[in-house]
């Protein structure tokens, strides 16, 4: 579509077009933390830098972390007793998400206080690293996940994944309890 008629964003009716959406901005803010990555060498902390830092930490702290909880909660335990090869790509899509997890608390801290980053280089690899594991996940849920799940899912299948990613998005914060 053009740009003045842009493509209506997906929404819970449509949970695995809402999930294809989801990986593009999660390249995105990829995108933008290894550009602040590259500006922290060359020009240290400043205001732009505290933005991105704090964007990218705010989507990967809360919508990344929906978006996992959708696919191993409700995509992926529809899926994984279909076939062998589907069994053996979830369980490899589930250690990616906890290799994921596990790069994800060595940045957070970097990306919450900034201005505390002693060794801009480390950072660098840090941040290239987290973006090359989610450019690689991404990948492979969109190639060989969402496009079979399409095709296995029933309509009410999908009813119910949408209707408990929106639930997920509505439920209050636990420390709000």
């Amino acid at each position: 579509m053009s740009e003045l008629f842009p493509e209506a964003a997906p929404d819970f009716d449509d949970p695995l077009g809402l999930l294809r959406a989801c990986h593009q901005r999660m390249l995105g803010h990829c995108e933008i933390l290894e550009k602040l990555a590259r500006h922290m060498e060359l020009s240290g902390v400043d205001k732009d830098a505290l933005a991105a830092a704090r964007k990218v930490h705010t989507y990967f702290s809360t919508a990344a972390v929906f978006h996992h909880q959708d696919e191993e909660q409700d995509l992926f335990p529809l899926l994984v007793r279909s076939t062998l090869k589907m069994a053996e790509l979830i369980h490899g899509l589930k250690q990616d998400h906890e290799r994921l997890d596990q790069a994800w608390r060595d940045i957070a801290p970097m990306l919450a206080q900034p201005s505390h980053i002693g060794d801009p280089q480390q950072f660098t690899v840090l941040a290239n690293n987290f973006a090359e594991l989610y450019r690689d996940h991404i990948a492979k849920e969109n190639e060989e996940l969402l496009d079979r799940a399409q095709h296995m899912l029933s309509s009410e299948q999908l009813k119910k994944i949408g209707k408990a990613m929106k639930e997920r998005r509505q439920r209050p914060a636990e420390e709000d309890w």
